[in-house]
């Protein structure tokens, strides 16, 4: 059983930037691919981001792109969202996911969240 957990969350000023990071515990995340949701107050969860497993494609939601960059470190432990320019709209609980296969064909497990604020 793969256990993530999402650190990096908090209050950031709109323009403000914030970088996640998702991790399992020091076991390896290459074999998954990883995906970043968010939920906000309200609202259904959605997708932001993800990172494939065998040739680390990226995908990003359209509110996303040119703002956010998804990322693996060097260890393949920890898969980073970097988020710039932050808007009060991206304000929501962020969660990583982990699948077995490709991003965009589900996801097998799941952290708990890291709440991102976005305001002044």
């Amino acid at each position: 059983q793969l256990q993530l957990v999402e650190s990096g969350g908090g209050l950031v000023q709109p323009g403000g930037s914030l970088r996640l990071s998702c991790a399992a515990n020091g076991s390896p995340l290459d074999y998954y691919a990883i995906g970043w949701f968010r939920q906000a107050p309200g609202k259904e969860r959605e997708g932001v981001s993800c990172i494939n497993n065998s040739d680390d494609t990226t995908y990003y939601e359209d509110s996303a792109k040119g703002r956010f960059t998804i990322s693996r470190d060097n260890a393949k432990t920890t898969v980073y969202l970097q988020m710039n320019n932050l808007k009060p709209d991206d304000t929501a609980v962020y969660y990583c996911a982990a699948s077995l296969t490709f991003c965009g064909y589900g996801m097998h497990y799941w952290g708990k969240g890291t709440l991102v604020t976005v305001s002044s």
